[in-house]
């Protein structure tokens, strides 16, 4: 196993570096900030943070039926997503069975599994850098327990459409479960055959679908993931989970920022325009970005990456290198606010000049 890599802090480029403006476009966090809605509830809960929060989060799980038009029983919380991820592979993996990822992918997708000594097979993305979902369906037998699929992928930000999902649930064996990782799910307005996983698991299919509120929402800060999933597995997670696994400031803050729609809209269409500004820059430096659904732009350079992304870490903008992504000459860059993204193409440009135009 090999321990998670973090984007840099702002605070410590700064230290390390001696610089006054930092920018961070390397986590695909909300330039926006959070929901002011989710601020405002944080602030009026926060004088009762010396009581327990309710371990079976029920106000949140009933918002979250309200808007999602789901059962509260087919509805999971945890302490972000990421917990989701590591406790579904703890349940559903054991020692010989087979857990299929995407490569490049979510770096956190293997790690229950190496716990439970599972084996991890790794599916190369295709040429568009596109989940192979055929690939998949001809990879899995009967020891492949779990299936992980990020939908926007993470670190390419494509995308699989519902025929693809619906003729791999066809093709796979009935004792696997398919995860569709939703967590950019929001930013695919206006794609009509995506497939949304609550569906799949209202109608009765092995499948798991799980959101988070660190994007779209702006809450990476207080760590709030959720999901949709069959009854009888929520049942082993509610076994499996820490007892307050969701903390109650988290769970207020889920709680209005999910009826904060002006914010969202603010987030999906600033998103938008800046996928359209990155992916013009790249373009216009000779690089090729992949088609990007979610909030950042994976570019192949046609380089090595590592030495441009500390040529902008030097110069203020802090950006994800490829070599921990799985692709050694990508660059991924998160959507931030225009101004953010002027300074990195501006940057970027200077970077990718050549020596005598600099």
């Amino acid at each position: 196993m090999t321990p998670y890599v973090t984007g840099k802090p702002i605070e410590e480029v700064k230290r390390e570096l001696g610089l006054t403006r930092v920018i961070k476009l390397a986590s695909n966090e909300n330039p926006l900030g959070p929901s002011p809605k989710a601020v405002a509830a944080v602030k009026a809960a926060a004088t009762r943070m010396h009581i327990y929060p309710d371990g079976a989060c029920f106000e949140l799980k009933q918002a979250m039926s309200r808007k999602f038009n789901v059962p509260a029983p087919n509805i999971f919380v945890g302490n972000g997503s990421d917990e989701l991820i590591h406790l579904l592979s703890l349940l559903l993996l054991a020692p010989g069975d087979e857990m299929l990822m995407g490569e490049p992918g979510f770096a956190r997708y293997p790690a229950g599994a190496h716990l439970v000594e599972a084996t991890v097979t790794r599916i190369p993305m295709n040429s568009e850098m596109r989940h192979d979902l055929p690939a998949f369906a001809r990879a899995a037998t009967e020891r492949t327990k779990l299936i992980f699929i990020a939908n926007p992928n993470n670190p390419t930000g494509t995308i699989v459409r519902k025929a693809e999902v619906d003729r791999l649930l066809a093709d796979i064996p009935d004792t696997t479960v398919v995860v569709l990782d939703e967590a950019y799910a929001d930013f695919t307005v206006g794609v009509n055959d995506f497939p949304d996983s609550i569906p799949y698991v209202l109608e009765g299919r092995n499948v798991v679908g799980l959101r988070t509120f660190s994007k779209s929402h702006g809450l990476a800060g207080i760590r709030l993931g959720y999901g949709f999933a069959p009854e009888a597995l929520i049942d082993a997670f509610h076994r499996a989970r820490e007892p307050f696994n969701v903390n109650s400031l988290a769970q207020v803050a889920g709680i209005a920022a999910l009826d904060d729609d002006e914010h969202l809209h603010k987030t999906v269409e600033n998103n938008r325009r800046g996928l359209e500004r990155l992916a013009g820059a790249f373009r216009a430096a000779g690089c090729h970005p992949f088609e990007s659904y979610a909030n950042f732009v994976f570019a192949d350079l046609g380089r090595p990456a590592r030495p441009v992304f500390q040529a902008l870490l030097e110069r203020g903008v802090i950006t994800r290198p490829g070599d921990l992504l799985g692709l050694s000459t990508a660059l991924r860059v998160t959507v931030g606010t225009p101004e953010e993204i002027e300074i990195f193409v501006q940057e970027f440009e200077a970077v990718m000049a050549p020596a005598g135009a600099r």
